[in-house]
């Protein structure tokens, strides 16, 4: 296991094709991690995203953080179309955040978002969303954090 020292710099920066293996299986840990909150999800396997699609479209801003040349958190951000009822057209939509556990409570994920909602920004995207299970407190915590704030709950039957 591998600790935080206080020398150690984490570097932000762009996900690039060869960190797709990586990515991939905090993909996995995403879904493990999920699954006791969704009953409803697929047997494994199963897959969220197109990462490696997402790593190269430059409508989307993928990010890895980095401790000593080591990937140890990740998260993106696109652009997504409204609702046609809304005040708004587009809007910015987070997610794929991921922290190693050793890593996290450092305040990795905040920077990652605050890079992330930068970029929402530049691309003309005020309103920015994420989703997240409500019985996922300490990821609810963190994101209040970062400055999101509770919208709506989306309730089921079944």
């Amino acid at each position: 296991m591998r600790y935080f020292r206080t020398m150690e710099t984490v570097q932000i920066r762009d996900a690039i094709p060869a960190d797709l293996k990586i990515l991939l299986q905090f993909e996995q840990e995403i879904i493990k991690a999920e699954r006791p909150y969704d009953p409803t999800l697929a047997p494994d396997p199963i897959n969220y995203y197109d990462i490696g699609a997402y790593i190269v479209d430059d409508g989307v801003k993928v990010l890895v953080a980095e401790v000593e040349g080591h990937i140890v958190a990740s998260g993106y951000a696109l652009k997504k179309k409204a609702l046609h009822y809304l005040d708004h057209e587009w809007y910015g939509y987070l997610g794929f955040m991921y922290t190693l556990p050793e890593y996290r409570g450092r305040g990795i994920n905040q920077q990652i978002t605050q890079k992330l909602v930068a970029w929402c920004r530049k691309n003309g995207l005020t309103e920015i969303r994420l989703t997240v299970y409500e019985e996922n407190q300490s990821a609810v915590k963190a994101y209040e954090k970062s400055g999101f704030t509770k919208h709506l709950t989306e309730m089921r039957f079944g």
